[in-house]
């Protein structure tokens, strides 16, 4: 039956939310990635045909699980929900730092096993403002059910 309603899920989308300088600067210490195009807006205007720094594609990718929280439904005997992989990831275009992005996320395949549920998502990401998607991804999360 959970299998059931996740397949009849209608697609889903998340708030918005803002890759601002600071976390960007964040996710470079976290990430000892301190690119100069992700951190220094001066060189980045002036080397690159972004026009200023523009947020890292990991970051863009991380934020798809605090959006899929808004968006996933908590289903009964649900214990967890983890990320199992990704059967394609594109960067379509770069995301300026401060601009604000969202998740629009839809179940293609729901496989059932004993004790869990595999998920298969086509997801993209928005950016405001823009008529391309930042990303978009046929990612896969694993759902622990009781027993």
């Amino acid at each position: 039956m959970l299998a059931d309603d996740l397949r009849l899920l209608p697609p889903q989308t998340s708030d918005w939310m803002t890759l601002d300088a600071a976390r960007v600067r964040a996710f470079a210490d976290a990430t000892e990635d301190w690119q100069f195009i992700h951190l220094d807006a001066e060189r980045a205007a002036a080397e690159t045909p972004f026009g200023g720094c523009v947020a890292h594609g990991f970051l863009t990718l991380s934020m798809l699980s605090a959006m899929s929280y808004q968006v996933t439904p908590n289903l009964p005997g649900m214990t967890a929900s983890i990320n199992y992989g990704f059967d394609r990831i594109r960067f379509v275009s770069p995301v300026p730092v401060g601009s604000r992005v969202r998740g629009h996320f839809t179940v293609s395949a729901v496989d059932e096993a004993p004790g869990q549920l595999t998920v298969h998502w086509d997801v993209s990401m928005e950016r405001e403002g823009s008529d391309r998607p930042a990303l978009v991804a046929a990612w896969i999360t694993r759902i622990a059910l009781e027993d």
